[in-house]
């Protein structure tokens, strides 16, 4: 158990406002994502009570306790794999990740993952989250999404971190192949991502009351024909899937997605059986994260990243600049 509660006192300023937020402002070592989860996991006093909303509005003069239990050893072991790092300090690291590596261990995926990786090079120098010692995930990119992540190697670090991506100030970029032709072929998706109501294991596109705020905005980089489009997103947020569900929502969906795109005969039409067969054996969404920038939360300046669009989907963009040019 950590040593003792951590205090807080309300004051004036600070009456009417929400617990979550005042405990993050007076105990900036914990991310307001980890207070929150503190307070409905039963943390939090007040003269004897336990409060578990958030939400609870504070008044002058309350004193609130709560316990931040020691964080947990976790129960993954190293695993020495080929990890592309494209930078690293010892407060970070950008890595480059491969379609088909999952971040993060989960029920399905206990091992193999990029945190296993990830322990085995830096050992015990991955930062902390949610109360569990050493993982360092700050973001994700889904399993079978490439590009850019950066991990952080210690508390300060993944607070900084954590805190950039909040406040929306991370540059995120994604280039991808969707199907068909989008229009205004630059522009702004808007809508609240949450589960899809039929289907628990996909997300979509639902009303405000069940979902969470999400924009994307795009730009079509080359057209190809009628068929397909070579398109840019930036993140404003970073929901579960945005990318994936925003342009399936817009008719777009990308080209190999296995949960939100399909191969229709019309789609596949005009192909050679070569070709045709080259894109029904693409399992994975032609997603990738090509640009990563954020200011070093101890140096200050700011670093900005690249990287090139994988082999695997130049190979399929190539198909479609054999028909582009056919047409």
């Amino acid at each position: 158990m950590s040593d003792g509660p951590k205090i807080c006192t309300i004051d004036a300023k600070q009456a009417g406002s929400r617990l979550d937020v005042v405990l993050a402002k007076h105990h900036v070592d914990l991310s307001r994502s980890r207070i929150k989860a503190l307070i409905l996991q039963e943390n939090v006093s007040h003269g004897g009570e336990t409060i578990t909303d958030p939400a609870y509005r504070v008044k002058q003069g309350q004193i609130f306790a709560m316990i931040v239990p020691d964080s947990k050893e976790l129960e993954v072991e190293p695993e020495t794999m080929d990890l592309t790092i494209r930078y690293e300090d010892e407060d970070l690291i950008v890595i480059d990740k491969t379609a088909g590596l999952v971040v993060h261990p989960g029920s399905g995926t206990p091992n193999g993952t990029l945190v296993n990786g990830l322990l085995a090079h830096c050992g015990d120098t991955l930062s902390g989250i949610g109360g569990v010692k050493r993982p360092g995930i700050v973001h994700r990119l889904d399993k079978d999404t490439s590009g850019l992540i950066v991990v952080a190697k210690n508390d300060e670090t993944h607070q900084g971190l954590s805190t950039q991506f909040a406040a929306r100030s991370v540059e995120r970029a994604y280039h991808g192949l969707v199907w068909d032709i989008p229009q205004p072929p630059n522009g702004t998706i808007e809508g609240n991502i949450g589960r899809h109501p039929r289907d628990r294991k996909k997300m979509a596109v639902v009303p405000a009351e069940r979902g969470k705020p999400a924009l994307t905005r795009y730009r079509t980089l080359k057209r190809f024909g009628n068929k397909a489009s070579f398109v840019e997103c930036r993140l404003a947020t970073g929901r579960t899937h945005q990318i994936r569900v925003h342009m399936a929502h817009k008719g777009h969906a990308l080209l190999g997605d296995p949960v939100y795109g399909r191969n229709t005969p019309a789609r596949m039409a005009g192909f050679s059986a070569d070709d045709a067969s080259i894109l029904k054996n693409c399992t994975r969404q032609a997603l990738h994260a090509v640009s990563l920038g954020f200011e070093h939360p101890k140096r200050g300046e700011k670093l900005i990243f690249q990287s090139d669009f994988p082999p695997d989907l130049l190979e399929i963009m190539a198909i479609f600049e054999r028909v582009d040019v056919s047409e």
